[in-house]
């Protein structure tokens, strides 16, 4: 989906060709269109987790409902739900 300021540009850039008279292989068309490169999600290391249940959360997002109650109804504190990452391992954090 073109954005309305992409949508103006090329507009302007198709009026510029037609008056003009340029043609495709004049601009370099004539390649093949590049190819998309899909790229994979980083892997997010789980900062907290349930000692019971085992429900995690990396942090990213809404607090879910289970750390929600963890934390208010059932005592725990935020360090000991904390995943402590192995060494050499650093969480991603959110962009």
């Amino acid at each position: 989906m073109r954005t309305a300021e992409q949508e103006a540009v090329l507009r302007s850039v198709r009026k510029l060709v037609d008056f003009w008279q340029i043609e495709a292989h004049e601009l370099g068309m004539d390649a093949p269109a590049r190819q998309a490169v899909e790229v994979a999600p980083p892997v997010r290391v789980p900062k907290y987790r349930h000692p019971r249940t085992g429900d995690t959360w990396d942090g990213v997002g809404s607090q879910p409902e289970w750390l929600r109650l963890a934390l208010t109804k059932e005592g725990y504190t935020v360090e000991e739900l904390r995943v402590v990452p192995p060494t050499g391992i650093e969480p991603v954090s959110a962009p």
